[in-house]
C-alpha cells in the first residue's frame, strides 16, 4: 500500500515567474491567447470528472485521459506557432524545460507501452483457455485450467519498466519549478500555458502509473504545488480528488487491479477455477456454461480495451517525440520559421 509522500515544492520555489511589475499587464493579444489557452485546459480536464466513478480506470475513461493529453500537447504547439517566437528567440532555459520534460514523458510512455504489451501476451493466454473449454473432453479442461493458472499468475506479477516510473513522477514534479522569466511577455505567456500543460500531463502519468503498478505509492497529490489563483486550477482539484479517491476505495477492498476490465476478467476467472480444478456434477453443467459465456465476453471486451487505450498511448509518444525532434532540428539548422517547430506531420514521420 501507499506511505506518506514527501510534501511537494512550490511552483513558486524561484519566485511567481508571471508576476509583472506594478502597473504593467500583458498586451491583449497576448493575453486573449493565455486565456483561450488556459480556457480550453479546463475543459479538457473536466471532462475527466466521470458522472459514475465505476468509470474512473475503465479503459475507456484511460482512453480519454491519454486522448485529453495529446490535445493539450497540440495546444500548446499551436500556442508556440500563435506566439510567433522563432526557435532561435528562445531563452536557453525554455528550451532546457521543453526537452528535459520531453525525453521524461518518452520514457515513462515506453514504460506504459511495455505493460500494455505484457497485458495483451497475457490474452494469447485467455484465447488458449477458451479453445480448451469448447471441448468436452476432462483432458482439455486439465490443460484449461493450467492456462488459466498461468494467466493469473502472469497479470499479477510485476513489469520492471512499470516499476521505474516514480523517480521519473518525482524528476516530473520538481520541473513544476520554472525560472523566472524577464523582458518577455510571449516567454510568460508560453511559460504559464507549458506549466498547466505539465500538471495535467504530470498528473495523469501517475494514475496510470499506479494503475500500472497495483500500488499507489505512484500515484501523485499536486494541490500543494498548483497555485489557487489559476483559471484551471479548481478543475483539477476536483479531477484529482475525484479520481484519487476512488482508486484508493479499491485498494483499499484488497483488489490486485484498479484496471476495470482485467478485474472483470479475473472474476469470471475465478468463478471457473474450482471446477476445471476439481470437476463439476451434471447439476453445475449449465453454471459452468454461463461461466464460460461470462469469460469470454471479458477477455473480449479487456482485448479491445487493450487495443483502444495502446493506440493512443502510441500516439501521445509520437506527438511527444516529433515537438522534440522538430526543437532539435531546428536548432540545429538554426530556423527560425514557427511553424517548423510544431513537427504537425506526426503520421508522416517514422516513429521508433
Amino acid at each position: 500500500m501507499s506511505h506518506p509522500q514527501e510534501p511537494q515544492r512550490s511552483f513558486f520555489h524561484f519566485g511567481n515567474p508571471f508576476r509583472s511589475p506594478k502597473g504593467s499587464h500583458l498586451p491583449p493579444g497576448l493575453l486573449s491567447l493565455l486565456d483561450k489557452f488556459e480556457k480550453t485546459l479546463s475543459e479538457r480536464l473536466q471532462k475527466l470528472v466521470p458522472k459514475d466513478k465505476s468509470d474512473i480506470l475503465s479503459f475507456s475513461w484511460m482512453k480519454l485521459a491519454m486522448e485529453s493529453l495529446s490535445e493539450i500537447h497540440r495546444d500548446i504547439k499551436n500556442l508556440i506557432t500563435e506566439l510567433e517566437i522563432p526557435v532561435t528567440d528562445w531563452d536557453e532555459k525554455w528550451i532546457d524545460v521543453y526537452l528535459d520534460i520531453s525525453v521524461k514523458l518518452l520514457d515513462i510512455t515506453i514504460a506504459f507501452t511495455s505493460e500494455l504489451t505484457r497485458l495483451n501476451q497475457g490474452h494469447l493466454l485467455l484465447q488458449c483457455v477458451l479453445h480448451k473449454l469448447e471441448s468436452n473432453s476432462p483432458d482439455q479442461f486439465l490443460r484449461a485450467y493450467s492456462s488459466l493458472h498461468s494467466w493469473r499468475e502472469q497479470i499479477r506479477s510485476k513489469n520492471p519498466r512499470v516499476e521505474t516510473c516514480r523517480p521519473v513522477l518525482d524528476n516530473l514534479v520538481e520541473s513544476l519549478d520554472l525560472p523566472k522569466v524577464r523582458n518577455s511577455a510571449k516567454g510568460k505567456v508560453l511559460m504559464r500555458a507549458m506549466y498547466g500543460a505539465k500538471v495535467a500531463t504530470t498528473y495523469i502519468c501517475s494514475v496510470f502509473a499506479a494503475a500500472f503498478s497495483g500500488s499507489t505509492d505512484n500515484l501523485l497529490d499536486l494541490n500543494l504545488t498548483v497555485p489557487a489563483t489559476l483559471p484551471w486550477a479548481q478543475v483539477f482539484y476536483n479531477v484529482q480528488t475525484t479520481v484519487n479517491t476512488e482508486i484508493k476505495n479499491i485498494f483499499s477492498r484488497g483488489e490486485f487491479t484498479v484496471l476495470r476490465e482485467l478485474l472483470a476478467v479475473d472474476n469470471c476467472a475465478n468463478k471457473l477455477y474450482p471446477l476445471l480444478q476439481d470437476g463439476f456434477s451434471p447439476a453445475q453443467e449449465e453454471s459452468f456454461k454461463h461461466s464460460v459465456s461470462d469469460l469470454r465476453k471479458t477477455a473480449e471486451k479487456l482485448s479491445q480495451g487493450l487495443d483502444n487505450l495502446s493506440k493512443v498511448v502510441d500516439d501521445f509518444f509520437k506527438i511527444v517525440l516529433s515537438g522534440r525532434d522538430a526543437l532539435l532540428c531546428n536548432l540545429r539548422a538554426g530556423c527560425a520559421s514557427p511553424n517548423s517547430v510544431l513537427g504537425r506531420n506526426t503520421d508522416e514521420q517514422s516513429v521508433r
